[in-house]
């Protein structure tokens, strides 16, 4: 009795027992606090006899993540997850079914156990349990404002619905999706990270889910249709070909810094030579249509100008799209540069009037216009500043971080310490001048200080490699005053009465009171009612509506700029 009780417990689990190898598909549940997120490993062998590893985050919809630093035995693994900042480290069970271990994010360790998926299963391209699975897309819609979402429905590995929600034109994509059922016809999930609930009934041709969003006790008509590809960006003023105008790509040289910028120039068929503008886009990646959320504001600007009588050059900065150099090593004394270089390319040119001659710049490129015309005062006749900003640099980032911070719905004691981690990373800045350990330095600082939870890993990461850049270490202890008090030229200074990155309240004046001890005689000072950072007509001034707003320029800004330039 005894050798019967022995001996079948182990035949049970020889014939319970998987392949004895750690190649296979995984699935496993990650559970922190009240939020779950399904996992599903790929370890795979290739031809030379490499192991790799991918990840499938199903609630996030993200598929494919690369796994790095891959280890293992015949029954171990672990591999580091870069792009989320995480790491895991598990064994093989003696049934070969499982993987037990501990995945590591954050500095907070969670137990996770993988189970072996049968042979062939591969969650991207699952079979459908439910008719609802697959990507649907649709759009909140109100007068003026379009917000594209797209759904990620599919099935864990306990054949339980899961879902993902991508607010595409707010950047923010896998919002994982909690109670997530279907009954029947009808499809139920909530996503708790906006408090948003979703009801809808898929049609008998299962294409089409019709139904209700609910969002702070607002219920809003949202209609999904299946497919893969998100529903076209609404910008009614991109301007349509053909254009009334003659439209060329041009190419010059920044040979102080050995370097090519590729721009469109733009100018009317007939009236030559014709009063030239400048665009200057302000900070970050842009290309010469100053893309951001969808839009195209010098695309936008440049037509307008150059229907009223102006030739208008843009061009993608340093780096980005078809210019040459590096982006990531450029200051704003290095973008200037470049600007410098335009202006030489457009003397160049018998078709244009240079005597006639401004620059607008936007942001940051209002920065950059006003060191070019302080350098070169006998080139340049006006200056148009939209949302430019007059603090020094460490201020404006944090007055900038505390309003959108308000605007965001965060509490007073979350933003004090935000604004503390702020500026104890900005003295880091100062203190370390050495990039990898700048990083590593910040990267403890983000440990120390419990922020890790504020933005998923890779946006986290991302803000930290521009922390440490050399354009982050040379704004921050910038002062724009001392060139506002040089400029000598027109200028027309313009902001938003709802920008919440260069506010008017702390900018305007301080733009005011250093043309006035300049003794400047032609300048304007305005605020413009309404319009947010990139001059559109908004409720809030947040940088998430920018993307949410089909006007990419308010009319009266587009016409406050062309008056004021045409005067002169």
């Amino acid at each position: 009795m005894q050798a019967s009780q022995a001996t079948a417990p182990a035949a049970a689990k020889t014939a319970a027992a998987g392949p004895a190898t750690l190649e296979g598909h995984w699935a496993g549940t990650l559970n922190a606090g009240d939020a779950a997120l399904h996992l599903v490993l790929h370890l795979t062998k290739s031809s030379d006899g490499q192991m790799h590893a991918k990840l499938d985050s199903l609630d996030q919809a993200v598929y494919g993540i690369d796994a790095n630093s891959l280890t293992h035995t015949e029954s171990s693994v672990s591999f580091e997850v870069a792009s989320a900042g995480a790491s895991f480290e598990g064994k093989l069970t003696p049934t070969h079914q499982s993987i037990e271990g501990t995945w590591n994010q954050g500095g907070i360790t969670i137990p996770i156990t993988f189970h072996r998926e049968a042979a062939g299963a591969s969650h991207k391209f699952a079979q459908a349990i439910f008719p609802s699975e697959g990507t649907w897309q649709g759009a909140l819609e109100t007068p003026g404002l379009r917000l594209r979402l797209q759904l990620h429905i599919s099935h864990d590995d306990k054949k339980q619905l899961v879902a993902a929600l991508d607010s595409l034109d707010q950047g923010a994509n896998g919002l994982p999706a909690s109670n997530v059922s279907q009954k029947d016809a009808v499809v139920h999930f909530e996503i708790p990270g906006v408090g948003g609930v979703y009801e809808g009934t898929i049609n008998a041709a299962k294409d089409t889910l019709s139904g209700t969003w609910t969002q702070s006790d607002v219920p809003q008509k949202l209609n999904f249709v299946r497919q893969d590809q998100p529903l076209e960006i609404v910008r009614p003023q991109d301007p349509v070909k053909p254009y009334p105008y003659v439209e060329e790509e041009v190419s010059f040289s920044n040979t102080k810094a050995n370097l090519s910028l590729a721009g469109t120039l733009t100018m009317p068929r007939t009236g030559g030579p014709f009063p030239t503008v400048l665009l200057v886009a302000g900070s970050g990646p842009h290309d010469r249509d100053e893309t951001l959320a969808g839009h195209r504001p010098f695309l936008v600007l440049a037509d307008a100008l150059t229907r009223s009588g102006f030739a208008v050059l843009r061009y993608d900065k340093r780096g980005i799209a078809a210019s040459t150099g590096d982006y990531n090593s450029a200051t704003t004394e290095d973008f200037a540069s470049d600007a410098e270089a335009a202006v030489a390319f457009l003397r160049t040119r018998h078709d244009l009037n240079m005597k006639k001659f401004g620059i607008i710049g936007h942001s940051e490129g209002g920065l950059i216009g006003t060191i070019v015309a302080v350098r070169d005062p006998q080139q340049v006749s006006w200056l148009v500043l939209l949302a430019a900003p007059a603090l020094k640099g460490e201020e404006a980032l944090l007055l900038q971080s505390k309003l959108i911070a308000q605007a965001g719905g965060l509490g007073d004691g979350q933003i004090t310490a935000s604004l503390a981690f702020d500026r104890k990373a900005y003295s880091l800045v100062r203190e370390e001048h050495d990039p990898a350990a700048l990083q590593k330095k910040l990267n403890e600082l983000v440990k120390a200080s419990g922020m890790s939870g504020a933005l998923p890993p890779p946006a986290l990461q991302s803000q930290i490699r521009m922390i440490s850049s050399p354009w982050f270490r040379f704004y921050l202890d910038y002062d724009p005053i001392p060139n506002f008090k040089k400029i000598t030229c027109p200028v027309l200074a313009l902001d938003g009465e709802k920008d919440l990155q260069v506010p008017s309240t702390e900018n305007l004046p301080a733009i005011q009171a250093a043309f006035e001890a300049a003794d400047l005689k032609d300048f304007e000072v305005a605020e413009m009612p309404g319009l947010n950072h990139l001059f559109q007509d908004s409720e809030t001034g947040s940088p998430a509506e920018y993307g949410v707003i089909q006007e990419t320029i308010a009319p009266e800004a587009l016409s406050k700029i062309i008056s004021w330039i045409t005067a002169r």
